[in-house]
């Protein structure tokens, strides 16, 4: 039993580190000199260092250099042209901050899982299962889930360029998503046994 509960914390660990990284890495599109993920906009070098980094917010979107469809679309005030491309400022807004708030959501879900995991473990009587530790973890997965899929179905919207891939940290969100919805299972079925 004691290998059991140290692999489950194990996998959630994993699982947690896996949302961290992929978060926080400016690894989630790469290409031509220019590396994205959900908080900034950086251009590299050929050998890999960063140069200069802007926002992912859509006032830096108008700015910053490569990846944005916006540059095509003229900045005069008084055409009609600048209200399409306030729109999709507004678009790239909306479905960043989506995306943003969902991954989050999935750490926060994750680490309160942990928590509760071990709370549950202590507190929980005999022959009873971790309900809401699954739960919390099967809500995390699903967040994670959630964020990667919206922000492959919308990226293409912000990248113009098609000279691009899928950096590292945006396949390690695809990969905590099973990882955490497996754990969450496990949770739900395991019971405490004494």
């Amino acid at each position: 039993m004691l290998l059991l509960l140290l692999s489950i914390i194990v996998l959630h660990v994993a699982v947690l580190v896996l949302l961290f990284v992929s978060t926080i890495v400016s690894q989630w599109i790469v290409g031509n000199g220019h590396a994205t993920d959900l908080w900034q906009n950086c251009s590299t070098s050929s050998s890999g260092n960063v140069h200069h980094c802007f926002s992912s917010s859509p006032n830096d979107l108008l700015s910053s250099t490569g990846f944005s469809v916006v540059h095509l679309i003229p900045s005069w005030s008084d055409s009609p042209e600048a209200s399409i491309r306030q729109n999709i400022s507004e678009i790239v807004q909306e479905w960043l901050q989506s995306v943003q708030a969902t991954m989050i959501l999935s750490i926060i879900f994750s680490i309160l899982s942990l928590f509760l995991f071990f709370c549950q473990l202590f507190t929980l009587t005999k022959g009873g299962r971790f309900y809401i530790t699954g739960i919390f973890q099967i809500l995390a997965g699903l967040c994670v889930m959630s964020a990667a899929a919206i922000y492959t179905v919308r990226h293409p919207e912000w990248h113009l360029n098609s000279d691009y891939s899928y950096g590292f940290a945006y396949i390690l969100a695809w990969v905590a998503f099973p990882l955490a919805l497996l754990s969450g299972v496990i949770y739900v079925i395991l019971r405490k046994r004494e």
